[in-house]
């Protein structure tokens, strides 16, 4: 029988919490990097509200918690709400891409759809700094958190990417579309190969998560699917190992 391995949640440094209403608005409106705040359940007032407009305006996870989620985190007067310090920096992703453009590179972007495990997520950037991808996509809700963790799983490289958060992916292909950039996803049905696929052009991968893969209206609007072949019938690859490979494929038909 396979021992199973109990995982503690790591706990959160107290540098990296922002306490109290007034000093979380004052970080949203000064621009400070934030990975995600946490609300009070029913907490109300003019502040609260302030919070979560500015929160929505930069694209800031909001979660609304009980009263002992947030007294986990500390025993000060948190007034119903508490945010917690990005350890990564994010950016817009049409400054991304007119950066990636003006510099005279072929954009290669990763998208990560329902990906949760950090160390997978770190796995996947360090792996994509290696091949030459400039970006990764992700959505502000349905993605783990990129931590002190993550950025110590990906050995930094989730420091020298560019990260993109969005409120929508949907949106995120719409706007990669109009720039010119492709979206594939990999698809274990589908009729063409990973060799076949042109990746030499602009474009980006949307890499889904190990149960559910990607998510079937994302799936609809990208430009092609592909599938990585595999002579056995095991169900699927681990995210981060298959992200290795199309990583890989794309870095060597660039280098041709």
């Amino acid at each position: 029988m396979a021992m199973q391995r109990n995982f503690k949640k790591p706990a959160i440094k107290k540098s990296s919490l922002i306490i109290g209403r007034k000093p979380v608005l004052e970080a949203l409106q000064q621009g400070k990097q934030i990975e995600r705040v946490f609300l009070l359940t029913g907490a109300t007032g003019e502040s609260i509200q302030d919070i979560r407009d500015w929160a929505m305006k930069l694209n800031v996870p909001i979660n609304k918690v009980p009263v002992q989620k947030l007294n986990s985190f500390t025993t000060s007067n948190h007034q119903g709400c508490v945010a917690i310090t990005a350890a990564v920096q994010y950016h817009e992703l049409q400054e991304v891409i007119s950066f990636v453009v003006d510099k005279g590179e072929t954009p290669l972007f990763i998208i990560l759809d329902g990906v949760t495990d950090v160390r997978n997520i770190g796995a996947i950037a360090r792996t994509a700094l290696c091949c030459g991808a400039q970006a990764i996509i992700i959505p502000d809700k349905g993605v783990g958190a990129l931590n002190e963790d993550a950025v110590k799983t990906s050995a930094g490289a989730l420091e020298q990417l560019f990260i993109c958060r969005v409120n929508s992916l949907m949106k995120a292909v719409d706007e990669l579309h109009l720039n010119g950039i492709k979206v594939f996803a990999s698809e274990m049905t589908a009729k063409i190969s990973l060799k076949q696929l042109s990746l030499t052009e602009p474009c980006s991968v949307i890499m889904g998560n190990e149960e559910n893969g990607v998510y079937p209206a994302l799936m609809k609007i990208c430009d092609d699917t592909f599938k990585i072949p595999m002579p056995g019938k095991f169900e699927s690859l681990n995210v981060s190992v298959a992200a290795g490979m199309i990583l890989y494929e794309a870095m060597m038909q660039r280098m041709l």
